[in-house]
């Protein structure tokens, strides 16, 4: 088996205790992005495996017919960027582990040190103490603000955890089934959406992007928030309505975001209007860049490959690929 792994930006996979899975593979690493399809497919070819790094490449149909060996893709969690109709088409099995009912502490963390660092606007004082200058503004303390969190999942349950020991009360919204499994958990929900929106200090969305929940928050919804209010999203840059976000900052509602995701990625051009806006505190989508979840996630990935060498393939997207294999 010949296979590659795309996107290891710092090359540390290969320091991972996981990468052992792939003994007796032939594996190739690259460590720099492609972003044009038809590059990529050349680059791709003489491969018949391929480890997607999350969504930083997509796997289009455009790619696809141009890989007719390309018998496995692996890869963990929600796969909008992989078009599994062409993949299924071509005949390459999509293996995908959804991890149900394990949470990604290392989103949960990261969503709450952007809450904490655009509070107490600390990149601000920090570039301002850099300059030979001292305090630039005054933050606002957590303790007795509210949190609304949008979407009843692992990661915001986990951030419900770290805003209940900072004294915060929380606020919930999400889809009518998530509401009623909250209601049940005996959370407290926003008497509406529209409530949801207007009441929070703060507000941060931890829902997965499919194509039902793409813009699934509006500049409608944003308009509510508080003008005094901080949005934040380390989830997908997709939730949000085309343009919303930036148009919101500009008319002072919400004041503040705090953002990991972003429409395009990865941002390599000077003075993006979004990222060098003055009321946001942004990260280049390291919610989810910790070694430890990079062993949880690629063990998972890694896991996959060596099932599908071994004739045994496990958590099948496509499995209608599998059993034409087999049947041959």
């Amino acid at each position: 088996m010949k296979l590659a792994i795309l996107d290891d930006w710092f090359d540390t996979l290969r320091t991972l205790p996981c990468f052992t899975k792939l003994d007796g593979i032939d594996v190739t690493v690259f460590t720099d992005h492609e972003p044009d399809p038809d590059m990529l497919a050349e680059r791709l070819k003489p491969f018949d495996a391929v480890v997607l790094f999350r969504e930083r490449s997509a796997m289009t149909a455009q790619i696809l017919r141009q890989l007719p060996n390309l018998k496995l893709i692996s890869q963990r969690s929600v796969y909008p960027h992989v078009d599994v109709d062409a993949c299924t088409a071509n005949g390459t099995l999509l293996c995908s582990n959804m991890h149900a009912g394990t949470p990604s502490f290392a989103a949960a963390e990261h969503t709450w040190a952007l809450i904490l660092a655009a509070m107490r606007q600390i990149p601000q004082q920090m570039a301002n103490m850099q300059a030979g200058r001292w305090q630039m503004g005054v933050g606002k303390t957590l303790n007795g603000r509210t949190l609304g969190l949008y979407g009843y999942g692992r990661i915001a349950k986990a951030v419900e955890t770290y805003a209940t020991a900072f004294g915060m009360n929380v606020l919930w919204w999400s889809s009518e089934a998530g509401r009623a499994r909250a209601k049940a958990d005996g959370k407290t929900i926003a008497s509406s959406r529209d409530a949801f929106f207007s009441t929070p200090d703060v507000i941060s969305v931890h829902v997965r992007l499919k194509p039902p929940t793409r813009g699934l928050i509006t500049a409608h919804d944003l308009a509510l928030m508080r003008d005094d209010a901080l949005f934040v999203n380390t989830s997908r840059a997709g939730l949000i309505e085309p343009d919303a976000m930036l148009n919101a900052l500009n008319a002072g509602r919400p004041e503040k975001a705090a953002l990991d995701v972003f429409d395009v990625e990865p941002i390599t051009w000077l003075d993006d209007p979004l990222i060098t806006h003055p009321n946001v505190t942004c990260t280049p989508h390291i919610g989810f860049v910790t070694e430890d979840e990079f062993e949880l996630q690629f063990s998972d990935i890694f896991d996959q490959v060596a099932a599908y060498k071994n004739s045994e393939p496990i958590h099948m997207i496509n499995p209608s690929v599998w059993d034409q294999t087999a049947s041959q």
